[in-house]
């Protein structure tokens, strides 16, 4: 299924209202199942504009996901709510411009080496520092304050609070991906050279591009630390990474609505395997590794991809076939030649 600008705007439409009325229809299990699909969506999307709209690797991903969730911790006792917020988006945009910087002229295996390195530096960080982060014991009992008549220790507030992120973390990328700004990522993500000898700023373009997704997986740590009440480092390791990089890529690298699709599926089959199944769910890993290795081969642009990936991916026998066809239909005229 390729998707159109319209098809997949009505599909982010479609699954975005029927997030709202689950907790009408629902227990306080499947709540807390859509509130954890809520705060992985605003990671992946933010995954998204790294790998899929600029085509920038970053594996240390879930490194800016535990700065907002420890920057949430460490001063929802201090600060009111709107302050929080505030130093949550710049704290994790200055760690994305520091991660972000030094890493602009590498490109591919690269740079993917090099953001898990980040990664691990961070996670590392989380652990050791006891005197700030209270080490691997973790800190608990986050309950930040009411903000705006909205009381955020009620947990289908938090997840209405998510969802409303979604919601405008979903427009917000929707109207970027077709600005100025989303075709020059689409340019350095096609070839880098050639965007750059067309007037595009390679290093601006590469620092806005991880700035968004630093800032967006810094609510999602928001979210995170507000609706467990507790934070710890095992919370945010490679394995983290790699799971948001399996959501965007089982659905569709740079298609908004297969981020949304790839991430709900990923995170309720652990939970259909653990209602299910018993106790196969310690396997989910192996799991999803399978399920990357079929993806590859089988249906390698993801489960609702832009129409422009599935053009990029076109299998080798259908573009020996294409090339076989001809491009002109030739009539041959009265006097030999053809027309």
């Amino acid at each position: 299924m390729r998707l159109n600008s319209f098809t997949g705007k009505f599909i982010s439409i479609l699954l975005l209202i029927c997030a709202f009325v689950v907790p009408f229809i629902s227990g306080s299990y499947i709540l807390g199942v859509m509130s954890l699909v809520l705060i992985y969506l605003i990671l992946s999307l933010g995954l998204n504009v790294v790998i899929g709209f600029c085509g920038l690797l970053a594996l240390g991903f879930a490194a800016f996901y535990g700065i907002g969730a420890y920057i949430t911790a460490l001063l929802f006792p201090l600060t009111a709510l709107p302050v929080l917020l505030a130093a949550v988006v710049i704290g994790s945009a200055i760690f994305g411009f520091i991660s972000g910087a030094p890493v602009l002229r590498l490109r591919g295996d690269y740079l993917a080496i090099v953001t898990l390195g980040f990664g691990e530096i961070t996670r590392l960080f989380m652990k050791n520092m006891d005197w700030l982060t209270n080490g691997p014991k973790g800190i608990s009992g986050i309950y930040p304050s009411v903000f705006f008549g909205l009381n955020l220790s009620d947990k289908r507030t938090v997840y209405y609070c998510a969802l409303a992120c979604v919601s405008i973390c979903v427009f917000f990328l929707y109207r970027l991906q077709e600005s100025k700004i989303g075709r020059a990522w689409s340019a350095i993500r096609e070839d880098e050279v050639a965007a750059a000898s067309s007037g595009i700023n390679i290093t601006k373009m590469k620092i806005l591009a991880f700035l968004i997704g630093s800032v967006m997986a810094g609510l999602a740590g928001f979210f995170f630390a507000v609706n467990q009440s507790f934070v710890d480092p095992n919370s945010f390791g490679f394995d983290e990474s790699v799971l948001i990089v399996c959501m965007i890529v089982v659905g569709g690298i740079g298609s908004i609505p297969g981020v949304i699709l790839g991430t709900t599926i990923l995170v309720f089959l652990p939970e259909l395997l653990r209602n299910f199944l018993g106790g196969f769910e310690s396997y989910r890993m192996l799991l999803y590794g399978v399920l990357l290795v079929c993806m590859m081969l089988f249906r390698p642009q993801g489960i609702l991809p832009k129409a422009g990936r599935k053009r990029e991916l076109i299998p080798e026998t259908e573009e020996i076939k294409m090339m076989k066809t001809p491009m002109f239909t030739r009539r041959e005229t009265g006097n030999g030649c053809s027309a």
